[in-house]
């Protein structure tokens, strides 16, 4: 059971190794792109491309889907990214359980963005585990956990796509030592739980009244989708890329925009500025700074 990308390495390694897949379980396909046409979520793509049972729902809890579940009685689950909340009955019933795919080092940062969280939250060390789920959000029994590093100058985009290869090798691992009886179930620590709620719009805003370290992780956090935003010249600016000159700002107001320089151009925050290098204007294509300060006169020399 899984959707998008951070999904796909796991389904593959399990297809690699021969592993008997009786059923995958995936989002219908959603309008996407501006045409809105129905796009299939990347696991159908790779599993129909693999030739196996494809299986779309609504909803998990519908009783047409239960029915074919129990049809299907499947040994085990694998769950990487699915997002719908499974019923007792789905996550019970499998007499090796269903095995989930978590990219934090739990209890830290429960829910549905640990990635983006991570990162906007400056920490240096993140890591995968393997959870043997129960009813709650991310709250079952861990069977495996592995720490990773983040580099400064990670984002969420590479730090996706390192912990979505790291995840499926330790999810073929669990599954083994789950099969071969060697599997130890350490409960979680309630008490020290964090959660990394879904992101909404407003979390992708800037606010240049902040420190500009903060404002930088926001960026990595955030890059390349769904992208740290502001405004200038009453238009949506994403930036992808940024980075911290602690200089002082003098009586620059946050959000006022200086002299481009070596390491991009520098708009004043709370402690520094934030030295923007990779963006794009609303209706543009993505750029360097320095290709769109070529072709763009700024006209209000402040964003926000």
């Amino acid at each position: 059971m899984g959707t998008p990308d951070f999904a796909v390495p796991s389904l593959e390694l399990l297809i690699t190794r021969g592993y008997r897949i009786i059923g995958v379980v995936t989002q219908p396909d959603r309008p996407k792109g501006r045409g809105r046409s129905f796009t299939p979520p990347p696991v159908k793509v790779i599993a129909e491309k693999n030739g196996l049972q494809v299986f779309q729902p609504e909803r998990v809890r519908n009783e047409e889907f239960l029915a074919g579940f129990r049809n299907l009685s499947p040994d085990m689950i694998a769950l990487v990214a699915f997002g719908q909340i499974l019923p007792r009955e789905i996550i019970e019933s499998p007499a090796l359980g269903c095995l989930n795919v978590h990219p934090s080092l739990l209890p830290k940062y429960r829910g549905a963005a640990p990635m983006n969280w991570t990162l906007i939250r400056g920490e240096t060390r993140t890591g995968v585990t393997i959870m043997r789920m129960d009813e709650g959000v991310d709250s079952g029994d861990i069977l495996l956990q592995e720490e990773v590093g983040i580099e400064p100058e990670d984002t969420f985009g590479s730090l996706h796509d390192r912990l979505a290869v790291k995840g499926a090798d330790m999810l073929a691992a669990a599954i083994d030592m789950s099969v071969g009886g060697t599997i130890i179930r350490t409960p979680q620590d309630h008490a020290a739980a964090t959660y990394a709620p879904r992101l909404k719009k407003e979390d992708t805003m800037v606010n240049w009244d902040t420190d500009a370290h903060d404002i930088v992780n926001l960026i990595r956090g955030l890059s390349p989708f769904p992208c740290a935003s502001t405004m200038l010249d009453g238009k949506q600016l994403k930036i992808f890329a940024a980075s911290v000159d602690e200089s002082d700002v003098g009586g620059a107001g946050a959000g006022t925009i200086g002299r481009i320089r070596e390491h991009g151009l520098p708009v004043a925050a709370k402690n520094g500025w934030v030295c923007l290098t990779d963006i794009q204007m609303e209706s543009k294509k993505r750029m360097n700074i320095r290709d769109f300060l070529r072709g763009y006169n700024i006209k209000t020399g402040k964003m926000g």
